[in-house]
This record gives structure tokens, sequence and C-alpha cells, in this order.
């Protein structure tokens, strides 16, 4: 006795070997059509969980910048956010997939002026959280024009520093590296509230 198949969404009758191949690859009878719906169903899921690790990579790097924001706030520093996309709201948004000279230097502008409260010396500061407390020479943008800019890691444990000319004499932030923030001669800072922000980064960034 020949069996008959038919799609599990439709009911419309398919064949034998329609069904055997539904079955092996979805777990469900379905026709040609229904079976092309989940693929493509697939393939937009993936583009969601890319974007939401692009949103969640976002997020990450906004609260390590309100960290180091608040740190030298908290230190008596002037502090001014200076990227793009702190003046021109939705901006980054805006650009993302476009390619051109203005665009790219737009995302390379560093996220803060900050100037020494006593010495009224004023610094490029470029946040960066990293779950794996690493940063080098590689992971600089081609031809970035800020070369007297310095780029502050954020961690999981640790609050890290390092200069545009460190990173291309090949110098690096790794977990065994010692630059960290509160060692810079520069700035001139209190070890005891650096470390007071390094609990909150652990805080915040433990779970990641």
């Amino acid at each position: 006795m020949e069996l008959d198949y038919y799609c599990f969404q439709c009911k419309k009758s398919i064949t034998a070997e329609e069904y055997k191949y539904s079955m092996k690859k979805y777990r469900k009878a379905l026709c040609r059509i229904h079976q092309k719906s989940i693929s493509s169903n697939s393939v937009n899921s993936g583009l969601s969980k890319r974007e939401s690790r692009y949103k969640e990579g976002m997020i990450k790097g906004r609260i390590a910048e309100t960290l180091i924001e608040e740190l030298f706030l908290s230190l008596k520093f002037n502090v001014f956010r200076y990227g793009m996309e702190n003046t021109v709201p939705g901006i980054m948004e805006l650009l993302k997939g476009v390619r051109s000279d203005v665009a790219t230097n737009i995302r390379r502008m560093p996220d803060f002026v900050i100037q020494h409260p006593k010495r009224k010396k004023v610094f490029f500061i470029e946040v960066k959280f990293r779950a794996s407390e690493e940063f080098k020479k590689k992971d600089l943008p081609k031809d970035y024009p800020y070369t007297n800019c310095y780029f502050i890691i954020v961690s999981k444990k640790h609050i890290k520093c390092i200069t545009y000319d460190e990173l291309i004499q090949g110098k690096e932030v790794s977990p065994t590296s010692h630059n960290y923030l509160g060692k810079r001669k520069e700035f001139e800072l209190d070890k005891d509230v650096i470390i007071d922000f390094c609990d909150f980064a652990v805080k915040f960034f433990s779970k990641v």
C-alpha cells in the first residue's frame, strides 16, 4: 500500500522523496515552498543575532566610556565628549555600512578630550572595552590620524592605558602587562580612586 504524504503547513500533497528530505532536515513534513520559507527565516534569524551582538558591543562600549568619564570627573579633570556621535545623535547608526573618507574620519574621532586640573594640559582619550584585556598595534585603524591619542582599555578586572606611540613601538595591553592607568605620570591620578572604579568594572562586566 502506497502512503500519501502532505505538508504539515499547507496540507498539500508531497512526494515520498520530499517527505524523507524534509523529515531529515527539518524534522517535519514540508513542501518545497515551506522548506524554503524555514531556510529563509533561519538566515534572517542569523542576521538578527549578529545585530544583537553589535548592539551588545555598543552597550559595553558606552558603559566603559561612562566609567572613564566619571573617573576623570571625580578627579576634577575637565572632560569633554569629542566624538561626532556625541554631538550628532544617531550618526553612527546612520553611517553603518557607509564607506567614505568622511565616514571613516568620523568613526575614528576619539571619545574625549580631557584637561588636567592643575597643569591645564589636554589629552585625546579613546576608550575601549576588551573582555580579553588585549589591545595591540593591529587593532589600530589603518592610517589612524590621532597620533597623540591615549587608549584606555577597560576589562573585567583592570583599567589599563597605552599611547599611540607605544603601540607603534610594539608595546601592547595584555592580561599580563602592567601598563595600568594609575601608572601614567601624565595624569597624576589617585590610585585609590582607580581601584574603586576597577571594582565598578568588575561589577558591570564580571558576567561578560
